[in-house]
């Protein structure tokens, strides 16, 4: 994988088209060898597809937009690209993952940091895409062929960050699909902007948010499901694998897997002291020990899940810089997102 970014820019459709493009020549083979899109195929036609569809429509046209420019892009049906984008919604069990980390360092800086585990054929057929929208704030984010970007890792120009984890909710019902509302977030310009999309739309699948702002001190662990939106301010560290862990939590599958990365994340924070940083964020995420390790590489995971990048964002000072990862403690990809002035997004 080159994980140098993509520049995709203009109206929605056409920014939705380029990302169609950019996936078209992989996109049959990795269908055809996906057990997540034969399990979603008998979904085709369904009056439940349709209502999402509907959802998503009514309530974030600009996003309805880019993944109908996503389709064009692609070449592939409409209605195939909208199943495709609700796997999450539909199913209890799909290839995404995930571990995310959150730490606040003790000059101020706050650290947020992210493995995206998906797929294994996906290993190097993955990007980093550079979104510039019109009227929007843009943003830098992790690619997955033929899914709307947001629902991995990714920050904004307002300084915005998001990291997303997969929770297998075991509740379903009408409401704007989980993936397009992650993208929606994307164009949020503050915190309390994206806590009111999560918590007002309604919601058809389950995700875990992690959101934090270069402009604003603040933390948050959003646990987004269809029957609540439990928002939980993060108050010095925080790690989330793919299960729901905020009180009252709606009926939910909890892999094996799952439980074993959130026992040893937390185990490795609770041994950190007032000084750890970003670095230990990283290595945390990097951490191969155990039978369902952290790092996830694989090829019989019980999940269907492997490592495919690590990201860890810098908050400061009104900055938000980006550091990816490729299963090793050296930055392949280093970037600012947002620079420090404090002069609005």
């Amino acid at each position: 994988m080159t994980f140098n970014p993509i520049i995709i820019e203009g109206g929605r459709q056409q920014i939705g088209l380029e990302l169609g493009k950019l996936a078209r020549a992989i996109m049959p083979a990795y269908l055809d060898q996906s057990s997540t899109w034969a399990a979603l195929r008998p979904w085709r036609g369904h009056a439940f597809l349709d209502a999402l569809g509907e959802a998503a429509k009514a309530a974030l046209p600009h996003i309805w937009l880019e993944l109908e420019g996503l389709a064009e892009g692609l070449r592939m049906p409409l209605e195939d690209v909208l199943l495709w984008n609700c796997r999450g919604d539909l199913l209890r069990k799909s290839s995404d993952g995930c571990t995310s980390l959150a730490w606040r360092g003790a000059d101020g800086a706050r650290w947020m940091a992210h493995n995206e585990d998906g797929d294994p054929y996906l290993r190097g057929r993955c990007r980093i895409v550079d979104v510039r929208p019109e009227g929007a704030p843009g943003y830098v984010g992790f690619y997955y062929p033929g899914s709307l970007p947001g629902h991995t890792f990714a920050g904004n120009r307002a300084g915005l960050a998001q990291t997303i984890n997969n929770v297998r909710a075991r509740q379903r019902q009408a409401g704007v699909p989980r993936m397009l509302l992650a993208r929606a977030v994307l164009d949020c310009t503050d915190l309390d902007q994206a806590l009111d999309l999560l918590r007002d739309l309604p919601r058809a699948g389950g995700f875990h948010h992690m959101l934090g702002s270069a402009r604003d001190r603040r933390l948050f662990s959003v646990e987004a499901s269809p029957t609540q939106c439990a928002i939980q301010e993060i108050s010095k560290g925080y790690a989330h694998a793919n299960h729901l862990l905020h009180p009252g939590s709606p009926p939910q599958v909890i892999t094996d897997s799952s439980a074993a990365r959130q026992r040893r994340a937390e185990q490795l924070m609770d041994g950190w002291s007032g000084s750890a940083g970003g670095g230990d964020l990283v290595t945390a995420l990097l951490d191969a020990s155990g039978e369902l390790p952290i790092l996830r590489t694989d090829p019989q995971d019980p999940d269907e899940e492997n490592t495919l990048a690590t990201a860890l964002f810098e908050l400061r000072d009104g900055r938000l810089s980006l550091r990816v990862y490729d299963r090793g403690p050296e930055a392949v990809l280093k970037l600012d997102i947002r620079g420090g002035d404090q002069a609005g997004p």
